[in-house]
C-alpha cells in the first residue's frame, strides 16, 4: 500500500547541532546500504536560523522513524557552505543513500551534485528551496505569497505615512531562489505605493550584514525620513531592530519564519509581524515523499497537485503550502496552536507585561 501522510507525532526537543560530520539514528550502516534498506540523506543548509535544528531536523526524523521505523537517516549540515554540501552528497552517495532531502545552501551550484545522485539513481527531494538539476519532488510554501504578505502588512501598518517617507528593503541571499520570489512578492504589492529609499540583497542571511545595511541607510537617509523596513525574515530583522534601537526608531518592520526572538519583538511593538510556515506540515510531507521513493514507490498524487519550473529548466512536482501572518493579535491562534513554542516560552520575565496586554497570560 502507498503511504499516505499521517496526523501528527508527538516529538522530542531538538536535536543537538552536526557541523558537516553525520549524525546518524538507528543503527549504524554500512557504507553501502543493504537491499530493502530505507536509508535517507537529509542535507540542511545552516543552524544560524532556529528553525533547521530545533523544528526541520527533529519533524523529519520523526516522521521518517514513523513511517519506516528501520530506516537510516544520515544527517547533514552544511553551516552556510555551498561546497561542504556538495561534499555531504558525495558523502551520502557513498554511504549508500536512497534519497536525499535537500535544502539547498546554492540551489544553482548544488545542480551538479543534484545530477551526480540522479546518474547514480538516487532520488531527491528538494526541501523548502528549490535546488537546480533533475529533482524528483517539492515542498515548500508559496514563497511569492510570503512576500505579498509582508508586504501588503507593511502597508497596512504605514496607513497614511505610505507616502510621506521612504522605505528601506531588506531582502534575502541571491543564492536562495526562495529570497527572489520573496522580493518579487513584495515589489508586487509595494511598488508604485510607497517610496523605496534603500534597497539591499543580503548574503547569507546574516543578521549582521543586516545591521550594518541598516545603518547604512539611517546614515544615508536620515532617521527622519525611514518610515518603515521591509525585512524578508526574521533573523534579518533581529540585525535591523538592533540597528534602529540604536538610532532611536521605532518603524513598522516585517519578518518570516516566525522565530521565537521576532514574537517577543512583536510583543514588544519593535516587529510588527512574521510570516509563519508551520514546520511540521512541509517536513512531514518531505518525509513521507522520501519513504515512498525509498521504498520504490510512487509519490501519492495527493503531494503533489501542483508542478514548478526549475532554475535550471525543470518541471518539477510540487506541494504549496499556504503561509500565515502574525501579529501581536492571534500569535495564541498561530504559533501557540500550532505547537512552535508554549506561553510560557514566549512569556518569559522581559515579556510577562507584554504578554499580558496581548491576552497570552
Amino acid at each position: 500500500m502507498i503511504r499516505t501522510l499521517r496526523g501528527a507525532t508527538a516529538l522530542a526537543g531538538a536535536a543537538a547541532l552536526c557541523l558537516g560530520a553525520v549524525a546518524t539514528s538507528g543503527a549504524q550502516g554500512s557504507a553501502s546500504a543493504a537491499q530493502g534498506e530505507v536509508r535517507i540523506g537529509l542535507l540542511l543548509p545552516e543552524s544560524k536560523t532556529t528553525r533547521y535544528e530545533k523544528f526541520d531536523r527533529p519533524y523529519i526524523e520523526a516522521k521518517i522513524k514513523e513511517l519506516a521505523p528501520d530506516a537510516q537517516i544520515d544527517y547533514y549540515n552544511a553551516a552556510e557552505s555551498a561546497t561542504t554540501q556538495q561534499q555531504q552528497v558525495n558523502t551520502a552517495l557513498a554511504k549508500g543513500d536512497k534519497v536525499l532531502i535537500l535544502d539547498a545552501v546554492d540551489a544553482k551550484s548544488i545542480q551538479s551534485s543534484v545530477q551526480k545522485a540522479r546518474d547514480a539513481g538516487v532520488k531527491v527531494v528538494a526541501y523548502d528551496r528549490l535546488a537546480q538539476g533533475p529533482v524528483d519532488a517539492y515542498v515548500s510554501y508559496d514563497n511569492r505569497k510570503v512576500g505579498e504578505l509582508q508586504g501588503q502588512a507593511l502597508l497596512d501598518a504605514l496607513g497614511d505615512k505610505a507616502g510621506s517617507g521612504e522605505i528601506v528593503m531588506h531582502n534575502g541571499s541571491p543564492t536562495d531562489p526562495n529570497a527572489a520570489e520573496f522580493k518579487a512578492g513584495a515589489h508586487s504589492v509595494l511598488d508604485g505605493k510607497v517610496k523605496i529609499g534603500k534597497e539591499y540583497d543580503t548574503p547569507n542571511w546574516d543578521p549582521n550584514n543586516a545591521n550594518q545595511q541598516m545603518s547604512g541607510a539611517i546614515s544615508a537617509l536620515g532617521k527622519d525620513r525611514i518610515v518603515g523596513v521591509y525585512s524578508a525574515n526574521d533573523g534579518l530583522a533581529a540585525g535591523i531592530a538592533t540597528a534602529l534601537k540604536a538610532a532611536g526608531m521605532n518603524v513598522p518592520l516585517t519578518g518570516q519564519d516566525a522565530q521565537l526572538d521576532a514574537i517577543q519583538r512583536i510583543l514588544l511593538g519593535t516587529q510588527t509581524i512574521t510570516v509563519e510556515k508551520p514546520y511540521k506540515p512541509e517536513a512531514d510531507i518531505a518525509a513521507t515523499m522520501a519513504v515512498n521513493l525509498a521504498e520504490g514507490k510512487p509519490i501519492p498524487a495527493d503531494l503533489t497537485p501542483t508542478t514548478v519550473t526549475s532554475g535550471s529548466g525543470e518541471k518539477v512536482p510540487a506541494n504549496l503550502l499556504t503561509p500565515v501572518v502574525v501579529d501581536k493579535g492571534n500569535i495564541k491562534d498561530t504559533v501557540v496552536k500550532d505547537g512552535l513554542y508554549t506561553v510560557k516560552e514566549i512569556c518569559t520575565p522581559t515579556y510577562a507585561a507584554a504578554c499580558k496586554a496581548a491576552g497570552l497570560q
